[in-house]
């Protein structure tokens, strides 16, 4: 389970491969739902790359987010 604003490393991504071992962060306010098939949005990753759909067992927490 993530929370908005934690900090992810990307093991995987099959939403773009580009995204495969870079940081992001969890723009999702609650756990995604069928709209996204069940993926985490996460943005930041890099200039070029837009905010890609993961699936939770593709991340892990670097950073939670403060609360």
């Amino acid at each position: 389970m993530f929370n908005k604003d934690d900090k992810v490393e990307i093991k995987s991504c099959v939403d773009d491969p580009r995204a495969a071992g870079r940081t992001g962060y969890i723009v999702d306010e609650k756990p995604p739902g069928p709209l996204t098939q069940g993926r985490w949005t996460v943005n930041g990753i890099g200039f070029w790359i837009a905010p890609v759909l993961c699936h939770a067992s593709e991340l892990r927490v670097i950073k939670p987010a403060a609360r």
